[in-house]
């Protein structure tokens, strides 16, 4: 189980940021560069992980597990509930210290998988969930009219102060990596308000993954805590019937598979089937 851990981590922080390098400005990002040792992060990743605990909330482990490992920062809290008398009014992702400046950082995460589809009618509307049910575009206006703004109301101050702090003095950036998936017509593509190297792999209507039905392929679907692992790392390999029988069952209940091939010369893709 650790190993599994440790792969889903790596494969976590080996994602690229969405918006390094890309022409879209909206947003300062939190890139600071992190030496992967095995041995550094026993002491954080060693503890049992539940085995229902989604990627969203595996995720927010692993940034705090890289945090510990770095010399530099200082988790001064996480997962904050910022709650008035009526209801919860949302959630503080981060609170860090940058220790060589004293710069205090409100940091929001995100690890998200996109598909890009050329129907919408403006670029970042084409990033979406692979089940249609999210967008680039939407997770952005969350954070500037809600995740960014919570932290300057009245209730996260109160709570800020108790911590010796004001949000006026502390500076906000995202966290945001990203695995995206193009139609292979468009793999030669350079898309401009994103880090191209996002671009992992291609997605498929299930009509044109049928192209993938040769001996000289294996495939694996694997589960959603997994998505960020690196294929190599696979275990349990299938022949195409069976992948396709599987892909069956998912787009029944219309969710979207990542799948991993393994080639014969030793060339592992990933790629995602959509239901729709």
């Amino acid at each position: 189980m650790y190993n599994r851990i440790v792969n889903q981590y790596k494969g976590f922080l080996s994602s690229a940021s969405i918006f390094k390098g890309s022409s879209f400005t909206g947003f300062l990002n939190f890139e600071p560069f992190y030496e992967i040792n095995d041995s550094s992060l026993q002491p954080y990743l060693a503890a049992e992980y539940p085995e229902n605990l989604v990627l969203g909330k595996r995720v927010e482990l692993f940034f705090l597990a890289a945090i510990k490992t770095l010399q530099g920062y200082q988790i001064i809290a996480s997962n904050i509930q910022i709650n008035n008398e009526q209801r919860t009014l949302g959630e503080l992702d981060f609170i860090v210290k940058e220790l060589k400046t004293n710069k205090v950082l409100h940091i929001e995460l995100m690890f998200k998988f996109y598909v890009y589809d050329p129907s919408f009618p403006s670029e970042m509307e084409r990033w979406i969930g692979p089940n249609r049910r999210d967008s680039l575009l939407q997770k952005l206006k969350k954070v500037k009219s809600n995740q960014f703004p919570l932290l300057h109301t009245l209730e996260a101050q109160k709570f800020l102060r108790s911590l010796g702090l004001a949000s006026k003095d502390i500076e906000q950036q995202l966290f945001f990596k990203a695995s995206m998936f193009v139609p292979e017509e468009l793999g030669q593509q350079e898309f401009p308000t994103i880090n191209n190297e996002c671009i992992v792999g291609y997605w498929y209507h299930l009509e044109n993954f049928k192209k993938y039905d040769q001996s000289s392929f294996e495939f694996h679907a694997p589960e959603k805590q997994d998505w960020p692992v690196d294929p190599k790392h696979g275990e349990k390999w299938v022949g195409f019937t069976e992948i396709y029988e599987q892909i069956l069952e998912l787009h029944a209940n219309k969710k979207s598979p990542l799948v991993w091939i393994k080639r014969l010369d030793g060339v592992y893709e990933r790629i995602i089937v959509v239901w729709w």
